[in-house]
């Protein structure tokens, strides 16, 4: 990542904003990442992505090709725009690591959403705490980057002493609040998981 920041002396907000903006995309990855684990309930962001090749064109993602919903909680249902690339699919489904047999009817496809294992609970909350610290990972290393980029604006007297600190402590700070809204989004989601 290259920043491209003007610090200016007491000009805190300049340096502030785009910090946040940069922090705010891990949390916003972080976000698309926890939809797609699966808590038991349906939900359509489980298969959307799937990579479908038809017609001997690049993979495309499954909700550009079909109707998708979820119309209990624990179903999934995939209507195709066009009949025939139903096999298509069905086999990106069986291909996936979702580990859902497809129901073909001819004019749908209906995923049925088994009860989850007390040890696939525990396995998706290791998944959802690997997934929450890259996230922390990701907003420590945005942290450094403008850590060096004050550092050396202090080195070349760019910025006082003074204002070094006030920068320090505004970065210390947002970057504890960012990490924190990380942890509380992989509880929520642990809660959810946990919840039978």
């Amino acid at each position: 990542m290259s920043l491209k920041i003007t610090l200016i002396e007491n000009d805190v907000k300049s340096f502030q904003q785009p910090m946040e903006a940069e922090m705010d995309k891990s949390i916003k990855h972080l976000e698309r990442e926890l939809v797609k684990i699966r808590t038991g309930r349906a939900h359509t962001a489980l298969v959307e992505d799937l990579q479908v090749s038809i017609y001997g064109q690049p993979p495309m993602a499954l909700k550009s090709l079909a109707a998708l919903a979820a119309p209990d909680s624990r179903m999934i249902t995939i209507q195709p725009w066009d009949s025939n690339i139903m096999g298509e699919i069905e086999k990106a489904i069986n291909e996936s690591d979702i580990g859902i047999t497809p129901a073909n009817d001819g004019n749908m496809i209906r995923l049925r959403l088994p009860e989850m294992s007390s040890s696939r609970r525990d396995e998706l909350v290791k998944i959802l705490g690997k997934k929450a610290e890259e996230a922390k990972v990701a907003i420590r290393n945005v942290r450094k980057d403008f850590q060096n980029l004050i550092r050396d604006a202090k080195k070349d007297k760019v910025i006082s002493e003074n204002f070094f600190n006030r920068l320090n402590d505004v970065l210390q700070k947002v970057t504890d609040a960012f990490v924190e809204k990380a942890e509380n989004m992989r509880v929520k989601k642990e809660k959810e998981i946990l919840s039978v």
